[in-house]
């Protein structure tokens, strides 16, 4: 485990000391197959010796998976993208990159809420300067916008895990925030500061997810990022964050207050659908309607975990299926803004014929990110309105199924003109763009991996599923 961690932290310095900006880019592959290799070890192997702080169990092997390999398939577009880019030095976004990569493996791993939260907040530190990347008016205001919300949130969860150490003080019991610990005499803590400590951190780590309505950076980092850079903010930082997140629910469930933990999470994912639909209709930014995509299913997530029971199971599915999806969705994106030079559809009409292959993975993301048959997402989906038909909630799957029918109308009212449009007067800002193996595989890879667990689930997975949403019923 230690090695896996000092693999990106190590490449990291060698990156700001290598001179060449044109091998540089190297390290990232280099770095992705270097930590996926014995995170898959990791991930399905034996259970392998950790200490106090350091530690893997069901959730954090999933989230690890998510993570390394969203960032493995990153990694080889971002080789091929920054060859195109050779005009911009990238010392500082190689670099950052690869410390984003080593704070996300840390709070896979980390079994102390303090490190935890630690971590988190390097997440902030090293994704800011990638957000930055374009150097433009734009970036700006979404790099500052970005910080400075993620900053409050993560403040708001640090006075969570301290609300929830003096929870354990004032009854006389250890201030130790290791989560053994606290699994282990949350029944004898006070419920009143444990309760204050969770809807802290649900809000301050709820932040850094993307739940509504503490969203509100999503937007312009994913739309003003580069598309890689989009593609873990989305789906690594998000999973990271969500972790963190399940981390109180499982005290909160350990200590025999799970139905109010869930009552919480129903609520917040409740609303992240509502705005999500709100403000996907009439959306004519590409980028942007990916950002409001990632808030409704950052809900969903959330929905799934508050209904409890099967639909918890559902929700685990739902975290992979939604990386690996929204993974490939802002790698085409990204493609296309980058040979139109802009995202919006004033500016970009039929990519399928400028760039066959990223219009055609991005029209594919559509479906399988708007949950149709047979993607992995169609799957996770139905899982989770049977359960919540089938324990009585029939208003809330109801109510559901209406918002993501509304969410499918505004995503397809913008991919599908951008993607499938005659394209006209609209040409390309870069007609030297073309379609290459470096800036296609990673999305294709990833899709096709979205289709294959939508066909056949495999035992180790699903039994990964099984024991991570397990953790999450009985703290």
């Amino acid at each position: 485990m230690l090695v896996m961690l000092l693999v990106p932290l190590m490449l990291a310095l060698v990156a700001l000391v290598l001179p060449s900006n044109r091998w540089r880019p190297l390290l990232l592959p280099l770095a992705g197959f270097a930590v996926l290799l014995p995170l898959l070890r990791l991930v399905f192997g034996a259970a392998v010796p950790g200490c106090s702080w350091l530690c893997l169990d069901a959730l954090g092997r999933l989230v690890l998976l998510v993570v390394g390999v969203l960032f493995a398939a990153c990694s080889l577009y971002g080789f091929g993208y920054l060859r195109l880019r050779q005009e911009r030095d990238n010392r500082i976004f190689v670099a950052s990159m690869l410390m984003f990569l080593f704070s996300m493996l840390l709070a896979s791993c980390s079994h102390h809420l303090g490190l935890l939260w630690v971590a988190v907040e390097a997440t902030t530190m090293f994704s800011a300067p990638l957000i930055y990347f374009n150097r433009n008016r734009h970036s700006v205001e979404a790099t500052w916008k970005y910080l400075l919300i993620c900053s409050v949130g993560i403040a708001l969860a640090m006075l969570g895990i301290f609300l929830v150490a003096y929870a354990s003080i004032c009854n006389g019991l250890s201030a130790d925030l290791q989560l053994q610990v606290l699994l282990r005499q949350a029944q004898a803590m006070a419920p009143a500061w444990l309760r204050g400590g969770f809807v802290f951190m649900l809000i301050g780590f709820g932040t850094k997810m993307g739940l509504a309505p503490m969203h509100t950076w999503k937007p312009d980092a994913y739309g003003e990022s580069p598309g890689m850079v989009g593609a873990l903010l989305a789906s690594g930082l998000t999973s990271v964050a969500f972790l963190a997140v399940m981390r109180g629910v499982q005290v909160m469930a350990a200590a025999g207050l799970l139905a109010e933990a869930r009552r919480s999470l129903l609520i917040l994912g409740i609303s992240s659908l509502l705005v999500a639909a709100l403000f996907m209709l009439r959306q004519n930014d590409i980028k942007r309607a990916l950002a409001y995509s990632s808030v409704e299913h950052m809900g969903i997530l959330a929905l799934g975990v508050g209904l409890g029971g099967a639909a918890v199971f559902a929700a685990m599915f739902h975290l992979l299926g939604n990386a690996f999806t929204k993974g490939a969705l802002f790698l085409s994106a990204g493609n296309i803004h980058r040979i139109y030079s802009g995202k919006q559809l004033a500016q970009v009409r039929g990519a399928l014929e400028q760039v066959p292959f990223s219009g055609a993975l991005l029209l594919l993301g559509f479906l399988a990110i708007s949950g149709s048959p047979p993607f992995a997402l169609f799957s996770s989906e139905f899982m989770l309105l049977r359960a919540a038909f089938g324990s009585g909630q029939t208003i809330i799957a109801v109510v559901v199924l209406l918002l993501l029918a509304v969410v499918f109308i505004g995503l397809a009212s913008t991919l599908l003109p951008a993607t499938m449009g005659h394209s006209g007067s609209f040409s390309a800002a870069h007609a030297d763009f073309k379609d290459d193996m470096w800036t296609v595989m990673a999305p294709l890879l990833l899709l096709l991996a979205v289709l294959l667990l939508g066909v056949y689930l495999p035992p180790p997975l699903r039994q990964l599923f099984s024991a991570a949403a397990a953790q999450l019923e009985v703290g």
